[in-house]
């Protein structure tokens, strides 16, 4: 840009005082938020037993139904690491001028659920980082195979997690946990572009930890180490991405090395045209047959 011109050869319009307020405001409470979510993170991670491998947390901000701008005000306070659930989002975000001109460093999480038809589009996102929602050796080997051709000219292969469903929810994606150790072989020998980088699970909403820890996180950790003791993988090379805004200190404290918190750095979501609030605000009650189930689940690592 030159002589204060865009690229399309308009002149910007100048902020009113009103969006001029608006954006310092903002630009306020979402440092404040990710400062107080970074520091609760620190904390956790510092209760965390020494048993456990010292890998330093990752916070991925999930800016999920958020405008560019508060994703450009969180990188300027030092954030790098963002995630997106949907693919069509992910991909005008992150193709967002703005924001590839104000967050060259930017690095870009997929945590949605991600269906093979749109595997091509996703690939294609600027600065994508990691997939952490491979569900199947059907999609590892899409995935594989269309970045091997989307990016001919790098030998960079693409970090991704393999997303578990240890709720057994049919609403919730995931493999189920038995198949954990034959998917991950499968990529590990069969998909060159692929970087393993670790297991991924949502879990049931609204757990109450007053009832112990959250059975999915540890039954998360039991994968991982199935996986590490069949595959001679060592355990602080196998992340595992587990905790969103209500329970992501709890799982910090029993090995999470990858939370993605959204609504509590970014405020409550905007969701059109439905009353339906985020679920991450949603509380669920377990039913006797679950928590008989979740007592069977809550197993600790070793």
């Amino acid at each position: 840009m030159r002589n204060g011109l865009s690229r399309d050869n308009t002149r910007r319009r100048p902020l009113t005082s009103t969006q001029a307020m608006w954006k310092v405001g903002m630009s306020e409470e979402v440092g404040k938020a990710l400062q107080a979510v970074v520091d609760r993170v620190n904390q956790a991670a510092a209760r965390r037993p020494k048993t456990l491998p010292a890998v330093p947390p990752r916070l991925v901000a999930v800016s999920k139904t958020k405008p560019p701008d508060m994703v450009i005000e969180a990188y300027r306070k030092g954030h790098r690491n963002f995630g997106e659930n949907y693919v069509n989002e992910l991909v005008d975000k992150a193709s967002n001028p703005q924001i590839l001109e104000s967050c060259p460093d930017i690095e870009w999480h997929f945590i949605g659920h991600l269906q093979k038809n749109n595997v091509n589009k996703l690939l294609g996102v600027p600065n994508l980082f990691m997939v952490e929602t491979v569900d199947s050796v059907k999609l590892a080997d899409k995935v594989n195979s269309s970045w091997l051709r989307l990016r001919t000219a790098s030998t960079q292969t693409l970090k991704i997690m393999v997303q578990i469903n240890t709720s057994g929810e049919e609403s919730k994606h995931g493999l189920p946990p038995g198949e954990t150790v034959t998917t991950v072989k499968h990529i590990l020998s069969k998909c060159a572009a692929l970087h393993f980088s670790g297991l991924m699970t949502i879990g049931r909403y609204g757990y109450d930890l007053a009832d112990g820890p959250n059975p999915d996180f540890q039954a998360l950790l039991s994968r991982r180490q199935e996986v590490c003791a069949s595959l001679q993988l060592p355990l602080e090379d196998v992340e595992l991405s587990m905790g969103m805004s209500t329970d992501f200190e709890h799982a910090i404290e029993v090995g999470s090395t990858n939370v993605r918190v959204g609504s509590t750095i970014f405020g409550n979501r905007d969701y059109p045209n439905t009353p339906t609030p985020s679920p991450e605000r949603k509380s669920k009650v377990p039913t006797e047959e679950a928590a008989k189930k979740m007592e069977r689940l809550t197993v600790t690592e070793q």
